[in-house]
């Protein structure tokens, strides 16, 4: 999907809560879109609303979500804070009328979801995890799938390991491995890009019915890489069967004891796609076509001088200001990220369990 760029469009009134790593490519993206016109930040922690501030200038800071919300001027928010947190700034957002954009992972579990859904009836609303999908390959995988240039699908997978590097000379953030703080570990922090990539480039046509999975913690010869108290998993393994037995099979693993590589590939009755979905080269893309005499031919689907202007960091908030104009919702929606979320949960209850699950 493009997003358009109207220069006539009045631009989005914005906030954006949260001024940290994430938070500041949002602001950055802001003041260099027509599309929107940053009016306010807030942060709970001073450091970073002086250098929102520094780099920024929003005409507003504020050290609290909820007095930014007060504020009437903006429209919109984006809400780019740590996982436990954000569901009910969302609630409070959607009950003041106000469209929300949400970084990944979408919430905790799916309830949040639920309850982001219902709470915000005609407004508009959606999920960063959208993100990767915004290289112009993953547009032009999408069409070729979606208008049955594999066939029938089969197999849609992901493999993406890296290995441990040398011990950080640096604290290792928190959040990024505490259950309590961000629902999860990998599979939360990466998995949802890999699903968002994988369910929308075969057009959300993927039904989830059964998950097998499992997680393993990092290795103890790393412990030492992570923050002190990390419990959640830093390797997954998840295979889940769809409706008309279609597989969609995903691996994932940070803190490796095995060299690094990644694939993402589509299957289907007529050929396949090999992706790089974050990989230095994003826009390549293989396509293996067949033919009864002469087999499997391999050749290049898709170059990178091809590439469109279109920045995935950016993305997902140029798209939304823009869905917030001509009424619709983003490239993915609060609906679809449930789904995402569903087989999220699905992945941690197998894995605790040691059996296969239905998803919900």
């Amino acid at each position: 999907m493009e997003t358009v760029r109207n220069s006539e469009m009045e631009p989005v009134k914005l906030g954006v809560i949260g001024c940290g790593v994430i938070g500041s490519s949002h602001l950055r993206t802001a003041v260099n879109s027509p599309l929107i016109n940053l009016v306010a930040a807030a942060d709970l922690i001073e450091e970073n609303r002086q250098r929102a501030v520094e780099q920024f200038q929003p005409k507003k800071i504020y050290s609290s979500s909820s007095d930014l919300l007060d504020n009437e001027e903006i429209e919109a928010v984006v809400l780019a804070f740590p996982t436990q947190y954000r569901t009910q700034v969302a609630l409070e957002a959607f009950s003041r009328g106000k469209h929300v954009l949400t970084e990944k992972p979408v919430a905790i579990n799916t309830n949040q979801v639920r309850e982001m859904i219902v709470a915000r009836g005609n407004l508009i609303a959606g999920c960063c995890s959208s993100r990767n999908r915004f290289h112009k390959s993953a547009q032009v995988a999408t069409e070729f799938i979606q208008n049955g240039g594999l066939g029938d699908l089969r197999v849609v997978r992901c493999r993406a390991i890296v290995a441990a590097g040398e011990r950080p000379t640096t604290p290792r953030p928190a959040w990024r491995l505490i259950k309590a703080l961000n629902g999860g570990g990998i599979l939360v922090n990466w998995g949802c890009y890999d699903l968002d990539y994988l369910l929308g480039i075969t057009g959300w046509t993927l039904k989830p019915e059964t998950v097998f999975a499992q997680t393993w913690t990092v290795p103890s010869s790393f412990e030492s890489h992570v923050a002190p108290g990390s419990d959640a998993e830093t390797y997954y393994l998840a295979t889940v069967r769809c409706q008309g037995g279609i597989i969609l099979s995903m691996e994932r693993g940070e803190f490796m004891t095995a060299q690094s590589e990644s694939d993402w590939q589509v299957i289907g009755s007529k050929g396949s796609l090999k992706l790089k979905m974050t990989d230095s080269n994003p826009q390549s893309i293989i396509h293996d076509s067949t033919t009864t005499e002469k087999g499997v031919i391999s050749k290049p689907f898709w170059n990178p001088e091809d590439n469109s202007t279109t920045t995935h960091v950016g993305g997902p908030l140029v798209d939304f200001a823009t869905a917030i104009r001509e009424e619709r919702q983003p490239l993915t929606s609060l609906e679809q990220s449930l789904v995402v979320q569903e087989i999220t949960d699905a992945i941690y209850t197998s894995a605790a369990q040691g059996a296969a699950v239905e998803v919900n």
